[in-house]
């Protein structure tokens, strides 16, 4: 098993409301994921509460292989999330992939 671990530092926003409503549809957006990738064995998306640190959300994925993170990324359905939701505004991102 593979756990793929993303971490978004997202761009400033105007209220804090605002962005705890894109923190909001990143969550659900990704997390609806798991009915339309297969290959998706697990997917959670959390929210720092630490204002001091860089991170913002964190996503953690569990598949059955690194070819599978793969799949994952380019299915169109995570496409779409990461350019409707994601792309305008993320700051800076971070990942992680490891077997356990």
């Amino acid at each position: 098993m593979v756990r793929h671990i993303v971490m978004f530092k997202l761009i400033e926003f105007a209220t804090p409301e605002e962005k705890i409503a894109k923190m909001n549809e990143f969550k659900v957006r990704l997390e609806s994921l798991i009915d339309k990738i297969d290959v998706l064995r697990h997917i959670q998306v959390d929210f720092n509460i630490n204002r001091a640190e860089t991170w913002d959300v964190i996503l953690t994925t569990e598949l059955d292989s690194l070819e599978d993170v793969r799949i994952y990324a380019n299915h169109p359905e995570h496409v779409k999330v990461g350019k409707e939701v994601i792309a305008p505004v993320k700051a800076d991102r971070a990942c992680v992939d490891y077997e356990y």
